[in-house]
């Protein structure tokens, strides 16, 4: 009798398991006809004997659950962070299924990174945030740190942006890549593809010339240098200090940790140290107009507009086309503009009041006129940048030029039909 109670309770645990098998068959076919929510619900019926079948099979399970539920929900999070959950699980009950699970998990980490930078775009840095860290968690590439971090200092959420900075750099993460080039034999600019053989077709096609490789840039320094800022900005000096002389003990020429050895010793009030290292920052390579414009956008963070500005102009001596250096110095000079114009709003109708506004609106256009050269080159450099055409029209139009003003009103409106 015993042994046939056994017997039969073994035909009742291989039935179990043959019943599941089916279920998650019939999904996959599902997931192979696209037809997500009905794989979803073979795997809903499959789902409550799964703790009596073996682990390869329960890895199955999850592997059609994360396809299911990331064919059926690419711009739903939820369903993108339950599809990660369920593809982590699956490999960790079965690692062989790995290959199985590469293009899913690709395609997660696509729709993950694309939702992420919609979010950045509209300013919702802590979403952007939790979806990037979500594809790491799944894919393990640590550029998803990265960028999550960059998302959480962005949102101020610096506790997480700690956090992923600091995992970054224990995965050895640095950013630095294989880039196969090559120039642009009409725009002269060197230009990035895909991969070796995507350049060297474009060479061939006689479009491009001086296919090279090169390695990007590091962005360990970054990563330090906001580290550093952010230990400051929490308070924590101590903090900050041991983590930049570890750096710089082991990258003592390293550009961007000498910037963030700066930039840190500005916020904690040591100029001297601050002028110094700009000095050594500058004497590394003084013709490189990177290295000033650079430079510029450090000065500028920490509000030296000035210093700024008049780095910038120096990146403009080297590189006379240097757009960015051209907009950038433009935005610099107009942030002066908002003290003005609060100033003017707040006064009176008082003799007195009606002379400092006069006062106020002269410095106002004295400001626009300084700074209409940079805006015009720039847009001969890119003529169809519309911001840089609705700024000029808005100092057109201040400054009462009413022939340009027209004229830039007439090519905005066409750049934005």
């Amino acid at each position: 009798m015993k042994t046939r109670i056994l017997i039969t309770g073994l035909a009742f645990v291989s039935a179990i398991s043959f019943g599941q098998k089916k279920e998650i068959k019939k999904a996959e076919k599902a997931i192979q006809s696209n037809d997500y929510n009905e794989a979803l619900n073979y795997l809903k019926e499959a789902e409550p004997m799964l703790g009596s079948v073996d682990n390869d099979v329960k890895a199955q399970y999850y592997a059609a659950r994360g396809q299911a539920l990331l064919g059926s929900g690419s711009s739903d999070f939820t369903k993108l962070k339950n599809a990660a959950e369920a593809f982590n699980q699956a490999l960790t009950l079965d690692p062989k299924i790995e290959s199985q699970l590469a293009a899913p998990i690709q395609n997660l980490r696509a729709a993950l990174i694309n939702s992420a930078v919609q979010d950045q775009t509209s300013g919702q840095y802590k979403t952007a945030t939790e979806k990037l860290y979500t594809s790491y968690l799944v894919t393990k590439d640590p550029s998803d740190l990265y960028y999550a971090a960059s998302n959480a200092v962005n949102g101020k959420d610096y506790e997480s942006a700690l956090k992923y900075y600091q995992m970054a750099l224990d995965a050895g993460y640095t950013g630095e890549k294989e880039e196969f080039v090559a120039t642009n034999k009409e725009t002269g600019e060197v230009e990035s593809f895909e991969n070796e053989n995507v350049r060297n077709i474009a060479v061939k096609s006689g479009q491009y010339i001086k296919p090279e490789k090169r390695v990007g840039e590091s962005k360990k320094g970054e990563i330090l240098r906001n580290m550093t800022l952010i230990y400051i900005e929490q308070g924590d000096n101590e903090k900050a200090t041991a983590l930049m002389k570890t750096a710089r003990a082991e990258n003592p020429n390293d550009i961007y940790l000498m910037r963030a050895d700066a930039d840190m010793s500005y916020k904690m009030g040591d100029i001297s140290r601050y002028n110094q290292l700009m000095g050594q920052i500058v004497a590394s390579d003084p013709e490189n107009p990177e290295v000033y414009f650079n430079l510029g956008v450090g000065s500028a963070e920490i509000g030296q507009k000035e210093e700024a500005i008049k780095y910038y102009q120096k990146a403009l001596e080297l590189k006379p086309e240097y757009e960015a250096a051209l907009i950038n110095i433009a935005v610099l000079k107009l942030s002066g503009e908002d003290a003005l114009v609060e100033e003017m709003n707040s006064l009176g109708n008082s003799r007195a009041d009606n002379q400092r506004y006069d006062e106020l609106k002269q410095q106002r256009n004295d400001i626009y006129t300084e700074t209409l050269p940079y805006l015009e080159k720039a847009l001969v450099l890119q003529p169809n940048s519309k911001e840089v055409v609705r700024t000029l029209m808005n100092i057109y139009g201040q400054l009462a030029d009413d022939a340009k003003y027209k004229e830039m009103k007439a090519k905005l409106e066409s750049l934005e039909k």
